[in-house]
């Protein structure tokens, strides 16, 4: 059990207790995984977090990395959507996975609060019955699970986002007043932010408090040239003046850890996690240029997941944010030239 996650998520960064953590989780998949031994074979234990290795987001599409030993017992796996039709698989063991719904709890609790409410999904209950395996928007949504009195699925089909179920909402909004809302980003612009309400789904959302939470997508509201900023009002134009939109970024790579947007538009890094910015070329450690994103977490048992190279784009930003949470905080700026497009973690 990690010492890091027992404490609050946004504190002063503690270096030192990081990386005793990440040297002990390194040596563990090196015994128990033969083929991220044969990545990292001339490893040596790091005296800082940029020696840490990593596995390139690239290798989980190729490579079923598993780490075995005794107190590992492994229940299913968790896929990335892909255009390429090339998806990550990632091995889902159960203690990771303990320890990885108390993480979502804990960093979405900072920015929800801890109140259980309804949560609403955009998708549908179809997506969960698939055996032994769970999509990365499933997975996304069941991590709000620890905040939720209910979960109630509202499309009758997943990929159609018009296929609203009315009456099921109706439904719950007649019986409670706060909610969460969560959809992948196109989804909950299209299902939501564009879609017209009946009129009496109109008149119950007036006054109604939801906590719209969303992530992955942006690629296709890009190429529709929906801003964040169009986004939020589209999606808040029906519900009550205390409702608001939580942005946040993560990869099913990682899962459990998550990277929600602030008010002052940054994304914050929680104690049991790290994030490095590298040059896209050299892969030197960059301090305030923008570079490739490496994350890196002590959660991580089942498979060496605990530090991986994304292909995504950010820079760190300096000093301490406005919004009163310490730590290290970045901007996401996008992806790596010319990698694929991932339906798990567009920006």
């Amino acid at each position: 059990m990690s010492v890091l996650l027992q404490q609050a998520p946004y504190l002063k960064r503690q270096d030192e207790l990081f990386l005793n953590e990440i040297n002990l989780l390194t040596e563990q998949h090196l015994a128990g995984c033969k083929a991220y031994g044969r990545i990292c074979k001339d490893w040596r234990p790091a005296h800082r977090i940029e020696e840490v290795p990593f596995v390139h987001v690239g290798v989980f599409k190729r490579i079923e990395l598993k780490t075995v030993n005794e107190d590992i017992v492994f229940k299913r796996s968790a896929h990335s959507s892909s255009t390429s039709g090339t998806s990550s698989r990632i091995a889902l063991d159960q203690k990771s996975s303990n320890l990885q719904s108390e993480s979502a709890a804990k960093i979405l609790g900072d920015f929800l609060g801890v109140e259980k409410r309804p949560l609403l999904v955009l998708d549908s209950v179809k997506s969960l019955r698939r055996r032994g395996e769970m999509s990365a928007r499933v997975a996304a949504a069941m991590s709000l699970q620890p905040l939720a009195s209910d979960i109630v699925f509202l499309l009758q089909d997943a990929e159609n986002p018009k296929s609203m179920k009315w009456d099921v909402l109706r439904d719950v909004l007649l019986k409670n007043e706060h909610f969460i809302l969560y959809g992948f980003s196109w989804i909950l612009w299209l299902a939501w932010g564009v879609a017209e309400f009946p009129q009496d789904i109109k008149e119950l959302l007036r006054d109604k408090e939801i906590s719209f939470v969303h992530s992955g997508g942006w690629k296709k509201l890009e190429a529709i040239k929906v801003q964040h900023d169009d986004f939020n009002t589209a999606v808040l134009r029906a519900v009550g003046k205390t409702s608001k939109v939580i942005d946040f970024y993560g990869l099913v790579e990682q899962m459990g850890i998550i990277y929600p947007m602030c008010a002052c538009g940054a994304r914050h890094v929680p104690v049991w996690a790290d994030i490095i910015i590298r040059d896209v070329y050299t892969l030197k450690p960059l301090i305030e240029e923008t570079g490739q994103i490496q994350l890196l977490n002590v959660l991580a048992y089942g498979a060496p997941y605990h530090s991986v190279l994304t292909e995504d784009v950010g820079r760190l930003i300096p000093g301490e944010c406005p919004c009163g949470r310490k730590g290290r905080r970045f901007d996401l700026l996008g992806r790596v030239p010319r990698a694929e497009i991932r339906g798990c973690a567009n920006v």
